[in-house]
């Protein structure tokens, strides 16, 4: 970007990084936006991000090449990435010392509540691709691929879109990609929209169902009575290792099948935040420094994986495929707090953060966060999100395999 007959210029890496702190500046603008009292928070940085990727990818690309070759989305992939190791190891450690009692308490509930609601998504996408087959010119096998990548955009479920690129082979992997964008707009909205409007829907008194979440999750099962050493002020070691070894937990591959960096880095953080310490060597950070690390890595994640998806999402878009992608997103939505609601009897945010965990949506659990002021909620998330995320991932590899 030049300006002023080259005398302001704005290249390369540093135009990549100028890139993020707009999208950044003028995304948090637009999710502050109130419509009777409904604002989209941190998801407004998504759709920055998106309309940036759709208008401004080829200038962002061609800012980043290496000879003729540009190396643009593995930038973004960097961005993305390390917005997911940011939030995830952050939720893992402020859910931790609450969480393995709170499991243990609830076990049943979270484990039918997550299975429910990637059941109901799959059989929600199997339907589609039953009955919309019959209405399209693709071939089959390519027609599954759009479904079942918007399935995974649908959950915004990284590691269901990388199983579901794995397992429909080279030649249909951007069909699968095609999809994940197509649905993961609306997946990323529609459950941060649906966690704000259920509570005023009900008219809920957000101090009184704070305190019946509270009460619910018990106390804090990390000893007070240890003066422990910290290595650094802000418990940046502590994070950073919590991360390495979470990123090595995730690698671990079985038959095609990993918890990824996302999920290796959040069982990793709950088991630090749930002891606490090493000895007298403190292993989590401060509070504040997680509070911090989680809103950032939120923010970088939604820049990375909109504006890659915002590149070719009016290339690929067909209206019908996005009313696939709502569906998925909507129904499953809906089933899971009704059942959560009416036969496990959850407290309302106990239940709304099940719910994006059993979604698999980061950027809907900090907006309930942020709209209840409680970590609380973490614990019912981080409970819900392992067993869905194994869940999407076998759901699409035999929605693939058997449809």
């Amino acid at each position: 970007m030049e300006l002023f007959g080259g005398i302001l210029a704005v290249k390369a890496v540093v135009f990549l990084t100028f890139s993020i702190f707009a999208i950044a500046a003028v995304g948090y603008s637009i999710g502050r936006i109130e419509v009777k009292g409904i604002d989209l928070g941190t998801a407004g940085v998504f759709i920055v991000a998106l309309v940036y990727g759709c208008l401004l990818y080829t200038k962002l690309s061609d800012n980043l090449m290496a000879g003729e070759v540009t190396f643009a989305t593995d930038a973004l992939k960097i961005v993305e990435n390390m917005g997911l190791v940011f939030f995830v190891t952050s939720v893992g450690f402020i859910a931790g010392p609450n969480f393995f009692g709170n499991l243990k308490r609830n076990f049943k509930s979270y484990v039918l509540l997550g299975a429910i609601i990637i059941l109901a998504a799959a059989a929600t996408c199997v339907l589609c691709i039953l009955i919309g087959g019959n209405f399209t010119d693709l071939e089959h096998d390519q027609f599954k691929a759009i479904l079942v990548g918007i399935l995974s955009g649908a959950l915004t479920s990284t590691p269901a879109f990388s199983a579901s690129k794995a397992a429909v082979g080279a030649d249909l992997e951007a069909l699968v990609s095609v999809g994940y964008g197509i649905a993961y707009l609306f997946g990323v909205i529609g459950v941060v929209l649906f966690v704000q409007i259920v509570p005023k829907i009900m008219k809920a008194d957000m101090n009184e169902e704070v305190a019946k979440i509270a009460a619910k999750e018990g106390g804090s099962s990390r000893k007070k009575n240890l003066i422990l050493t910290e290595v650094d002020e802000f418990g940046f070691m502590a994070f950073s290792l919590a991360a390495v070894v979470g990123i090595l937990v995730g690698s671990i591959s079985y038959r095609n099948f990993s918890l990824t960096t996302t999920g290796g880095c959040l069982l990793t953080a709950l088991v630090f935040g749930h002891y606490g310490h090493i000895g007298k060597i403190s292993i989590v950070p401060k509070s504040s420094t997680l509070k911090m690390l989680r809103e950032l890595g939120l923010m970088l994640f939604l820049i990375g994986a909109g504006v890659s998806g915002g590149a070719k999402f009016v290339q690929y878009f067909e209206p019908i495929y996005f009313l696939y992608g709502a569906i998925m997103t909507i129904l499953p939505m809906i089933i899971g707090f009704v059942i959560a609601k009416k036969i496990l009897k959850l407290p309302l945010l106990n239940n709304l953060g099940s719910l994006t965990g059993g979604m698999t949506s980061t950027p809907a659990l900090g907006t309930l966060i942020n709209m209840a002021g409680t970590e609380d909620i973490a614990s019912a998330y981080a409970a819900t999100y392992p067993i869905a995320l194994i869940a999407v991932v076998l759901a699409s590899q035999l929605i693939i395999l058997f449809c």
